[in-house]
């Protein structure tokens, strides 16, 4: 069997010629090279933040002023102080919001292959499940009140 750029190809007797033709003038691709483009692209994706960070401190003003230094509000002038304290209610909202959507795209993605998994795969996503769920459990605990 060889392969080229990604694609098993058996050549036989049964192959049309026109086929035969068309993978002979190609060359094989080796399996490291057909990687090239996943790992050039790694590169880039890993590099560009810090190249980002470098960038942004090469650019950026050298003398900060007070107009700087004060927070901005889309444009008006901010009343009061910038810092308030929120209740943990917003956060237990936060927490149980990023559980559900984990819970439903992870069921979504084993509904549609439940028939092929295997009876470990399905206990680990019963496992996964009854963790996620312990996680609500302790956010609605932690919670004084039901608010939601």
């Amino acid at each position: 069997m060889l392969v080229f750029a990604h694609i098993p190809v058996k050549v036989s007797a049964r192959t049309p010629k026109a086929f035969n033709n068309y993978t002979a003038c190609r060359t094989p691709m080796s399996l490291v090279m057909s990687y090239l483009p996943v790992v050039v692209l790694a590169f880039l994706a890993l590099g560009f933040a810090p190249l980002a960070w470098v960038m942004s401190r090469l650019i950026r003003p050298k003398k900060p002023s007070a107009w700087q230094d004060k927070t901005y509000e889309c444009g008006s002038e901010p009343i009061g102080q910038a810092r308030v304290q929120f209740r943990f209610q917003y956060y237990s909202f936060g927490i149980i919001f990023v559980v559900f959507d984990l819970v439903a795209t992870f069921l979504l993605i084993w509904s549609v292959a439940f028939s092929a998994l295997t009876t470990t795969a399905k206990l680990w996503a019963v496992l996964f499940l009854g963790m996620l769920l312990l996680g609500v459990a302790y956010a609605l605990k932690k919670e004084e009140t039901i608010w939601i």
